[in-house]
């Protein structure tokens, strides 16, 4: 797994406003129109359109 990053504040809000608790989510890729992102504790991933 990467090495965690910590998120910006604007990133933060963008994962919360999907109702997921941005302390247990990394970004593992950004691409134009979506984030990929990853649970720290269980792996598991989601895709998240980009701001």
């Amino acid at each position: 797994m990467k090495q965690p990053r910590n998120l910006t504040r604007q990133r933060k809000i963008h994962i919360a406003s999907f109702r997921l608790n941005p302390d247990n989510w990394m970004i593992s890729k950004k691409q134009f129109d979506n984030w990929l992102i990853v649970h720290r504790l269980t792996g598991s991933t989601r895709i998240i359109p980009a701001p």
